[in-house]
């Protein structure tokens, strides 16, 4: 019973895992962009959010209306300003422009909210739970956050499949160079899927932050290699891939916190090792939409 207790919350967690995965799934996927900065977004959109609590009296939910869009507009002109400037020089300048902003953003946090932890509180929902039997119990937070994970990954299978800028992204992850001759902007493209990016993973950060009871300016250190974990262990440009990575290393963690609490990150590491070496294209064939 122990066991199947830790599997569930281990694929609990997975859900967490894969929203965080989701937005750098799709910048690699669309613009093949490695955003190192992935985890600092995440952490600034927690700090809006904290920010909207503070300054607007919004509960949490009701700051995602704002964090969401806010943080797709600056992925929006962070993808026009200086990402697409960067990749006409060369491949690797995107890599040294988002390693810049992930070494900027903790920084100034620091110089402006200080290196407190910052709530973002819920109320009752963080400690509320479901008992399924006797010895196993879902906790109702990480259940939401498992069936946002799997909306938003099912909303962007749909959106790439079903609408106009969805096939454009995908024509531009295959091809750009035939989008442009189609007479498609590619850069708006670029900026678009960028923006979804960022908006998904300011989504993702106010889940880690209230999952943690708060956020700090650093925050973002662990959590992009959680997300680079999961998008390697489900397959680089794989959306459901992404969720099967997120729930591996979560089950992972799982199981390795019921041995000894100091083993989790360590064997998640390994198992993430493990699928490099054994099986380097993940779990699942890659591609942009399934």
């Amino acid at each position: 019973m122990i066991f199947l207790n830790a599997l569930i919350q281990g694929i609990l967690l997975g859900g967490l895992f894969a929203m965080a995965a989701l937005g750098l799934s799709i910048a690699f996927g669309v613009l093949r962009v490695v955003n190192l900065a992935h985890g600092e977004i995440m952490t600034l959109g927690a700090y809006l959010a904290y920010l909207s609590l503070s300054a607007l009296g919004l509960n949490v939910w009701m700051s995602l209306l704002i964090v969401v869009p806010a943080m797709g507009v600056v992925g929006y002109w962070v993808q026009r300003l200086m990402l697409q400037r960067a990749l006409r020089l060369s491949e690797l300048s995107p890599l040294l422009v988002t390693f810049g902003l992930a070494i900027m953003i903790p920084n100034a946090l620091v110089e402006v909210f200080s290196n407190n932890k910052k709530p973002l509180p819920t109320g009752d929902l963080a400690v509320q739970s479901i008992t399924i039997v006797d010895g196993i119990t879902v906790g109702v937070l990480p259940l939401l956050t498992l069936v946002v994970a799997v909306v938003l990954i099912a909303g962007m299978q749909l959106f790439l499949a079903r609408t106009k800028m969805g096939r454009y992204m995908r024509a531009a992850a295959d091809d750009s160079d035939t989008l442009r001759l189609m007479g498609i902007d590619y850069r708006k493209v670029y900026a678009f899927a960028m923006a979804i990016a960022f908006g998904i993973a300011a989504l993702a950060g106010v889940f880690f932050g209230i999952r943690q009871g708060g956020v700090t300016p650093f925050d973002g250190q662990l959590t992009v290699l959680f997300a680079f974990e999961a998008v390697i262990i489900g397959g680089l440009g794989s959306l459901w891939g992404t969720l099967a990575g997120g729930i591996v290393l979560g089950v992972a963690h799982s199981l390795a916190g019921q041995i000894s609490p100091d083993l989790p990150l360590l064997v998640g590491n390994l198992v993430f090792l493990a699928i490099l070496v054994f099986r380097p294209t993940g779990i699942v064939r890659s591609k942009v939409a399934a």
